[in-house]
């Protein structure tokens, strides 16, 4: 059975791998291990050493503290229910597109995205 902070940190390494557009294949090739080791971090399948956290970490260019991000109080109990929104590669994408249109165009967008989920 997965443990819920596995699975915050696999999901905090298959963000942060999507955010800046790189591949497992690339990301195991950097930390020296095949693709298949990344899947199951990602999945929460297999827990992440330290080291190899670390070397993630640098790959990533994030510090250790980023895969933990969000995991205290509220969030934590969150962690052991199905269907992460950010699990969803349809959600990953929206959220890159959504980073790359510029600020002032972004903030309308986020403007009109609230009302209209309050109309519906």
């Amino acid at each position: 059975m997965k443990h819920p902070v596995d699975a915050h940190v696999g999901k905090r390494i298959r963000h942060r791998r999507w955010m800046v557009g790189m591949t497992q294949q690339q990301l195991a090739d950097a930390v020296g291990i095949k693709f298949q080791q990344i899947q199951k971090y990602e999945t929460g399948m297999n827990r992440v050493s330290a080291s190899r956290l670390w070397d993630i970490a640098n790959t990533l260019n994030v510090p250790i503290a980023f895969f933990f991000e969000g995991l205290e109080g509220e969030a934590a109990q969150l962690m052991a229910v199905d269907g992460d929104i950010m699990g969803d590669k349809e959600a990953l994408e929206l959220v890159r597109s959504y980073y790359a249109i510029p600020e002032h165009q972004r903030r309308r967008l986020f403007d009109l995205a609230r009302v209209l989920s309050d109309a519906a």
